[in-house]
């Protein structure tokens, strides 16, 4: 799945994101004040595909990209969930046609490391859990992904854990250092710039799982690929456009081509 659209910026603050678990207020700041939004999607287009590869995919939304930006002077800011076969072929991708991208990972990809950690340190259901992730995302958020590793690294320590009991911190300290360039949510916020793609698993709901996946759906390659080219027509307000031609080319293929010049025409 790929997803192109435009926003405008939308500069905030961490606690516009996650609210200091220290205070009680609810609204993100001690001053009462309500947090304010982030950037709003517009234009969006969507693509997706069970048959080509990842990289035809990111190709793909690279073209709609410069398709909107052909003289690359706007910002690009990709988002993704952190996986480093996609952060190479973006990488590749941008480097082949000469264009500047900000690579950000998904803050809820990285939360879910955090969870991971959390239950290291915690018994389950344990409501200080929440606490505990709360105050190492702000710090995250604030550019402090090294500090957060750190920090788990001496929890860990602290707790005497054993070996079995340290993988879901194992592996946030092995991301969060792994992925740290791509972890500065405090330029990403100060700059107006998304930091989640909520976007994206939206669209595998609705373009996807709510056609694919209902009660009794078999669907073969060449079906499902099909059926969501075809959905992605619609969502992008494209069907039409793609109709006209699609008839075009099928009163090629099966009258221009075949027939028309063998017939004589009668008097």
């Amino acid at each position: 799945m790929g997803t192109v659209y435009d926003a405008e910026p939308a500069p905030r603050g961490v606690d516009d994101i996650i609210t200091d678990p220290g205070n009680g207020n609810g609204n993100g700041n001690d001053a009462g004040q309500q947090r304010r939004p982030g950037p709003k999607a517009r234009s969006k287009w969507l693509t997706g595909s069970v048959h080509d590869t990842a990289a035809q995919v990111v190709a793909a939304a690279f073209d709609q990209a410069e398709h909107r930006d052909p003289a690359h002077r706007r910002c690009w800011v990709v988002l993704v969930d952190g996986a480093r076969h996609q952060l190479d072929l973006i990488t590749t991708e941008a480097e082949r046609r000469g264009v500047n991208v900000d690579i950000v990972i998904d803050l809820i990809h990285v939360l879910e490391y955090l969870w991971g950690a959390a239950w290291c340190l915690h018994e389950a259901g344990d409501p200080a859990a929440e606490a505990w992730v709360a105050r190492h995302a702000r710090t995250i958020l604030g550019g402090g992904a090294e500090q957060v590793a750190t920090a788990l690294h001496t929890a860990a320590r602290a707790a005497r854990l054993k070996r079995n009991r340290r993988k879901g911190i194992n592996d946030a300290i092995s991301y969060l250092r792994n992925k740290a360039r791509y972890l500065r949510y405090d330029i990403a916020l100060e700059r107006g710039w998304p930091i989640a793609t909520g976007i994206i698993e939206g669209a595998c709901r609705h373009l996807v799982k709510d056609r694919l996946d209902i009660t009794g759906a078999r669907w073969g390659l060449s079906g499902a690929e099909a059926v969501l080219k075809l959905r992605a027509l619609r969502a992008n307000g494209d069907f039409d456009t793609y109709w006209t031609w699609h008839e075009q080319q099928e009163f090629t293929r099966t009258h221009q081509a075949r027939y028309r010049d063998h017939l004589k025409l009668a008097a």
